[in-house]
């Protein structure tokens, strides 16, 4: 894993993912995936890209869309009041954060 990252429990108990500024609108995103069902789907659409099934694709959740292409992916959030408003990471590299993702959420869920 090329960037570092931490789990952090907010004032609510929730779980939130702590990024490096360069890439910390990809938490907006990333902790929108609530299920191992809908990371897998996402993880399928990257797969996708980097396998040259689709030349590139977009994903849009509440706040925050990411559009995927083979080399990078760039985040974007429409409802930021403050810069940035998009973050820039390697494609692989996000891969590797939602795979974070998927064994934290499955370690709290499954027990």
């Amino acid at each position: 894993m090329k960037y570092a990252y931490e789990f952090i429990e907010d004032s609510f108990g929730d779980l939130r993912l702590f990024l490096p500024e360069e890439i910390s609108l990809f938490s907006d995103f990333i902790e929108n995936i609530a299920t191992e069902e809908q990371m897998d789907e996402y993880i399928g659409y990257i797969n996708n890209v980097l396998e040259g099934v689709y030349e590139d694709f977009e994903i849009e959740l509440n706040a925050t869309s990411i559009f995927i292409e083979k080399d990078v992916t760039i985040v974007e959030n429409n409802f930021r009041i403050e810069e940035p408003y998009k973050n820039t990471i390697e494609t692989e590299q996000l891969i590797e954060l939602l795979l974070v993702w998927k064994e934290k959420i499955h370690k709290i869920f499954k027990g």
